[in-house]
């Protein structure tokens, strides 16, 4: 009989909840404020909790956090009376498996409920069975349900690359530095070394460095004890803490301070932690991923980013290609994104029109693979029959698929003399390098240079 945790200041509602659920069969513990339940989750197993979002004196994204902390497989529902789009795609960023807008319908929290506990069963299965087997593709299964998107094996050259090296680094516990674009699933790779390394059982703490306050951050990292500074009201298990044993990934390392960088580098070098407020050390064992959009090399030659930490950090390092560079892996990618917009939108849309296809194809995608996701998900909602057609996409692809009809002196081969000219300048007029982008051999490169008189 699965266990339930409910955490809710409405005591009606919490006891109303609570013989609900019940009655269907469900454990049910009840919690009225945030310091009652943390007691609950530390004396206690849950095979689910459901969250009031706004809960007296406590952060509920915060508490979010915490229960995470403590047990990672457990999934989290959040409820609220504010349907608000920033807050929930913040809360399952943290996490949360899910977010319901209350008034919900006992249905409707049965649906949910019944889909964690199922989602979390098939996430135990897959544990077992890391056990027995090695999983022979380094991004199968890789993104969480949390996760804004999940890689796919794609058969252009850059994404081959990209899963050979992830499969070679990740059996080892060498510290990795990702790079590539905004959008392009930094995160999601790290993922996927994290659950092909032998620290697959433990956890995989993602921590955004942008977003951190330089005050707060000694505090996110290592954590502290009561009484240690002003709104310290009780002791908190810092990142490092909680990532100990599995991968503690940090993204957009880059914006850290000089004086974070230092302690940073002290924490790697030592492998030992104090909270803050505290003088008991504690003995930290680790794996390390990085992750930046910023050319931390050129931040070094600054001086704003410390070499000594870019070193350490930088033990193997791997390039996340752009959406761009791997075009031959769009109708991957669209076709898995179209089958999770009609999952979550419960939508059955079968494909795409010709003309849309030729809208991607022709689109730049500076967001990435983010917004390719997004731009599918938008169409899909708008598309009333099977297929999305070009009239429900954005503007910024309409108005590209405009402009290039316009262009109708735009033939075959100037667009293939285009393609040329930029791998080359992509990879500083480098034909060997270019060729493998445009996937041609270096004589066919040739050929082509000198026959549409290249001057170059």
């Amino acid at each position: 009989m699965p266990n339930i945790l409910i955490i809710e200041d409405d005591a009606a509602f919490c006891k109303m909840l609570q013989k609900f659920l019940t009655k269907h069969e469900y454990t049910v513990a009840i919690s009225f404020t945030a310091p009652e339940a943390k007691t609950k989750l530390k004396e206690n197993s849950f095979d689910l909790v459901l969250s009031d979002l706004r809960l007296p004196d406590y952060d509920g994204i915060q508490l979010l956090q915490e229960i995470k902390m403590l047990n990672t497989a457990t999934p989290v529902i959040l409820m609220t009376g504010y349907a608000e789009v920033g807050t929930a795609v913040k809360a399952m960023k943290e996490g949360a498996f899910d977010y319901i807008a209350k008034p919900f319908t006992p249905d409707d929290i049965l649906e949910v409920i019944q889909k964690a506990l199922k989602n979390k069963a098939s996430a135990n299965v897959n544990v077992v069975n890391k056990k027995d087997s090695v999983k022979t593709n380094a991004f199968e299964e890789a993104a969480s349900e949390s996760s804004a998107f999940k890689i796919i094996t794609g058969i252009s050259e850059a994404s081959k690359k990209l899963e050979e090296h992830v499969k070679l680094v990740a059996p080892t516990n060498m510290s990795v530095l990702i790079t590539g674009e905004s959008g392009t699933g930094k995160e999601i790779t790290a993922k996927a070394i994290h659950d092909n390394s032998k620290r697959n059982g433990h956890n995989f703490i993602a921590v955004d460095c942008g977003a951190i306050p330089k005050e707060l951050a000694t505090s996110e990292f290592f954590g502290h004890i009561k009484g240690s500074f002003t709104g310290a009201v009780e002791d908190k298990i810092g990142n490092f803490e909680a990532a100990n044993g599995g991968t503690l990934f940090l993204d957009e390392v880059g914006n850290l301070s000089y004086e974070n960088q230092i302690q940073l580098l002290r924490a790697l070098q030592e492998r030992r932690i104090k909270r803050v407020g505290s003088t008991k050390e504690i003995n930290v064992d680790l794996r390390i991923i990085t992750a930046t959009n910023e050319d931390l090399h050129n931040a070094v030659e600054k001086g704003t980013f410390r070499e000594d930490l870019y070193h350490r950090l930088n033990e193997f390092s791997i390039q996340i290609p752009s959406l761009e560079d791997r075009s031959d892996d769009l109708v991957l990618f669209a076709q898995h994104f179209l089958e999770k917009a009609n999952q979550n939108l419960g939508k059955n849309v079968h494909g795409f029109s010709d003309e849309v296809w030729s809208a991607f194809r022709q689109y730049h995608w500076p967001g990435n693979l983010r917004e390719l996701q997004n731009v599918i998900k938008r169409s899909v909602l708008l598309t009333a029959g099977d297929e999305v057609q070009l009239q429900v996409l954005p503007q910024e692809l309409l108005l590209q698929q405009t402009q290039s009809t316009s262009s109708s002196s735009f033939s075959k081969s100037e667009f293939e003399k285009d393609r040329i000219i930029k791998a080359l300048k992509k990879t500083n007029f480098n034909k060997s390098k270019a060729a493998k982008l445009l996937q041609v051999t270096r004589k066919t490169l040739y050929n082509k240079i000198n026959h549409y008189n290249l001057d170059l």
